[in-house]
């Protein structure tokens, strides 16, 4: 049985064109798009028609750095892929890639086969996996050979957190060499986690415990140091980069300085650190801890760089890093020590709002939202067309979404599974009203009408800005 379904009247924005268009779903996927009121939009029938007139209709979010169910700091992540990707669709996601973690000791294939177990049939929307690779081994290396051929083509290394994740310059050098052979593309935590570490052995020899103290040992300049040398490594090794969650001017001018210099690196930032500063983990009591992640958060004057960045394209993608955890149990195991704070904020739900918002400030245009939140980062790891956009043969993620609707971000009100909002209180403009994933119904007029098991898996080609 075929089913087919049209949405009339809206404004389809994507990338690279704004135009008032019907949009006609078969099968789970586009089959066409007409100007409104054409003589070719009436030819368009379906037994589901959607009205969006008013409204922009847009490609279904593409958050490209999730961490579902992650263990880390003696707890695990709050949201699992059912809650998590529920909540992303709620917030006009679609696809989340998440993070598989291959343990030191243990094989990527391992921690992959322990991801696939997690998501498989408790996913809302589609997903997919980069790799994190903390042990950099012979066996190792061939492992990525496989993983891209099978299209997990990402690989995500630490510069930070030494006997958990780390990986020495040398370990690096290695896996970058594999994926200039390979096509797979190198993701870097930036930030010297050797000399961090002994900046918060010295900052609790002084007494300096509150969740503030966690910004000012992860210095800017330690991001901006690890940053200019995931640089030069990957260039010494002919391969590509892709640096995560940036968050600091200093490590901005870095990325800028490589691709003046014509290198393949790509920067991500994410919406804690344009929206977000230090003024939040200074907040009276244990309140800070709820924003303790990790780049941390920095002074409000960082947040122009970041701007300026993603509008003159020296930063390409917006991504969430979602890795949260509760405040009472998970948080707290922090109390009195600030390096014991579970690293990690909430906000695959609300990503693609705040970035209307920064339409609606000035910051982007409409355009560059989609860019950066949908079409980019599809493309960046090997999913565009098919997810990213509005066009014939995409798959029909496609989000209906309110431009003139007002809300306040909230716990109490939103669905991701944890016990506080980064930006409780916030009032932003614009909301996700429908939203179909691959064509199914998942959000219908502000009700949830998804179900785990919905989203499958989406194995990825190589990174599309690369030759």
């Amino acid at each position: 049985m075929s089913s087919r379904t049209v949405i009339r009247g809206g404004l389809v924005i994507t990338a690279s064109d704004e135009i008032h268009a019907d949009v006609l779903i078969e099968d789970g996927r586009i089959a066409a798009l007409a100007a409104s009121g054409t003589p070719a939009a009436g030819t368009f029938s379906a037994e589901r028609v959607i009205d969006a007139t008013g409204k922009y209709v847009i490609p279904g979010g593409v958050d490209a750095h999730t961490h579902m169910e992650l263990p880390f700091g003696g707890t695990f992540a709050s949201d699992t892929f059912e809650t998590g990707t529920r909540a992303a669709a709620w917030g006009g996601t679609t696809t989340i890639v998440d993070f598989a973690v291959q343990n030191v000791g243990h094989t990527l294939r391992e921690g992959l086969d322990a991801w696939h177990a997690k998501a498989e049939g408790n996913c809302a929307i589609d997903y997919a996996f980069h790799m994190i690779v903390s042990d950099v081994n012979q066996e190792t290396l061939k492992e990525m050979d496989l993983l891209v051929e099978e299209g997990v083509t990402s690989f995500k290394q630490f510069m930070a957190y030494p006997g958990v994740f780390y990986s020495d310059d040398g370990q690096i050098l290695r896996a970058m060499q594999r994926s200039a052979d390979n096509g797979g593309l190198i993701m870097m935590h930036a930030e010297n986690g050797i000399a961090i570490d002994v900046l918060v052995e010295q900052a609790l020899a002084r007494g300096e415990r509150d969740p503030r103290y966690h910004g000012e040992v992860r210095k800017a300049l330690l991001e901006a140091e690890a940053t200019h040398r995931a640089i030069r490594l990957a260039q010494v090794a002919g391969a590509p980069l892709y640096v995560v969650h940036v968050s600091a001017r200093e490590a901005v001018a870095e990325l800028i300085r490589a691709r003046d210099e014509g290198l393949n690196v790509f920067g991500e930032t994410c919406p804690q650190y344009l929206f977000l500063s230090t003024d939040n983990l200074a907040e009276p009591g244990f309140e800070g801890a709820k924003y303790v992640c990790s780049t941390p958060l920095r002074p409000k004057d960082h947040q122009a760089a970041l701007w300026k960045g993603l509008r003159t394209n020296d930063l390409q993608v917006v991504s969430t890093d979602h890795c949260p955890f509760c405040f009472e149990g998970q948080k707290e195991l922090g109390r009195g020590d600030f390096s014991k704070i579970p690293n990690g904020l909430p906000g695959v739900e609300n990503r693609m709002d705040l970035l209307h918002q920064a339409v609606v400030d000035g910051h982007i245009s409409r355009r560059r939202w989609i860019e950066i939140a949908c079409a980019t980062p599809a493309r960046m790891f090997g999913m565009y067309p098919k997810k990213g956009t509005i066009a014939p043969g995409a798959d029909a993620d496609v989000v209906i979404y309110d431009p003139h609707a007002e809300q306040e971000m909230s716990a109490a009100t939103h669905h991701m599974n944890v016990d506080y909002s980064a930006y409780e209180g916030k009032r932003v403009t614009g909301r996700v009203e429908t939203v179909l994933s691959r064509g199914e119904l998942v959000i219908s007029e502000r009700e949830f009408t998804g179900r785990a098991g919905h989203g499958v898996y989406t194995p990825r080609s190589t990174c599309q800005y690369l030759n």
